[in-house]
């Protein structure tokens, strides 16, 4: 009995101790587990769908709801963000602010996920890396670990294909960025390219097994749609057309920043040739004060302005313009390789035809 004192039992020890292994190793887990997946529910793909089309041309968001659960991104609601224009920036945001929050309680008075896991805003031709949506991550990633941005372009779904994408940012491009050193030295240094800023995850649109027998309970006979006339369509003009006209102009916009870093790079050369000359006369100067027996004067004038450092410019502007033009050539070549198929396939046809 003098042994037992106060003690716990060893077997409540040994839980315990349990209990906090486990948490930690769950919590690590959750640190090095990456995000592979992002599984859409087939209803909110419709309501995104739906809110951006609705819409256009104008450009519009929402926010995206579900869990996060190991290396899956969960996505079963959301709601679209309230869209007015000619207001005040400030009386726009404190209003959205106020909409999200009436929002989420709502839906958790229902006993609906209210879990914020991203948002959801339509583009126009695939144009949508911009500055802003770096800025949006990271307002989101001080509450939210992590988080996803999906893209819908109605265009481009429009000739047949579902463009539908789930983005976030790389975590090293997101490291210099917040310190705000995005110069050529300090991105070479961390390995970052115009390829290291966003990482698009797999995008998976799921139904439950109900909603599935609910579809073929209604599926019609109609086994053939307008939807399946219209992508056998010739037509690829207009669509073309618009991605070479966004291309030329991110072709010009690339050489104005190329331009700006060349002007950097010359001033840099003016300003270490106008350092040099400097310190030679003031060499010769001290060397014929040494010889009148004169103290020598300091080789380095921090007051003098070419001894000033010119401030490098980012290079960030240059790696989304990039980032653009890899997207827009990446559309003209699917798209003309699927309407070459079309014309192959209409030969074929005519062909057996005569």
């Amino acid at each position: 009995m003098a042994e037992s004192g106060g003690n716990p039992p060893a077997s409540a020890a040994a839980a315990a101790a349990a209990t906090r292994s486990f948490a930690q190793a769950a919590a690590a887990a959750e640190q090095e587990m990456p995000l592979r997946v992002v599984r859409v529910d087939g209803l909110v793909a419709l309501k995104i769908i739906k809110h951006c089309k609705e819409c256009m041309p104008a450009l519009v968001t929402g926010q995206l709801l579900g869990l996060d659960i190991g290396s899956t991104l969960e996505v079963t609601n959301c709601f679209p963000f309230p869209n007015r224009g000619g207001e005040d920036d400030e009386d726009l945001d404190a209003d959205g602010a106020n909409y999200q929050l009436d929002m989420m309680r709502c839906l958790r008075e229902v006993n609906v996920d209210n879990n914020t896991v991203g948002w959801y805003q339509s583009t126009y031709m695939g144009s949508f890396q911009t500055v802003e949506l770096i800025e949006t991550f990271l307002n989101y990633q001080e509450s939210i670990k992590r988080c996803v941005c999906i893209i819908y372009d109605p265009l481009r779904s429009g000739q047949g294909v579902l463009s539908l994408k789930a983005l976030k940012l790389t975590e090293s491009f997101m490291e210099v960025y917040r310190a705000q050193n995005l110069t050529g030295e300090k991105l070479r240094e961390k390995g970052i390219n115009w390829t290291n800023i966003f990482e698009e995850i797999r995008v998976d649109v799921y139904n439950s097994s109900l909603v599935a027998a609910l579809m073929t309970d209604v599926e019609t006979d109609a086994y053939v749609t307008q939807c399946d006339f219209d992508r056998l369509g010739l037509s690829t003009s207009p669509f073309l057309e618009t991605n070479m006209e966004f291309l030329i102009e991110c072709m010009e916009d690339l050489s104005l920043e190329q331009q700006r870093i060349q002007y950097y790079q010359r001033s840099v050369g003016r300003q270490q040739a106008q350092q040099s000359a400097w310190l030679q006369r003031r060499r010769a100067e001290n060397a014929a004060r040494k010889a009148a027996g004169e103290e020598p004067l300091p080789e380095e004038d921090p007051n003098n302005p070419i001894f000033k450092p010119i401030p490098e410019p980012s290079r960030l502007d240059g790696f989304l313009i990039t980032n653009q033009i890899s997207n827009y050539c990446g559309q003209i070549t699917q798209f003309a390789g699927q309407s070459l198929g079309k014309v192959y396939l209409m030969d074929a046809l005519k062909a057996e035809e005569s």
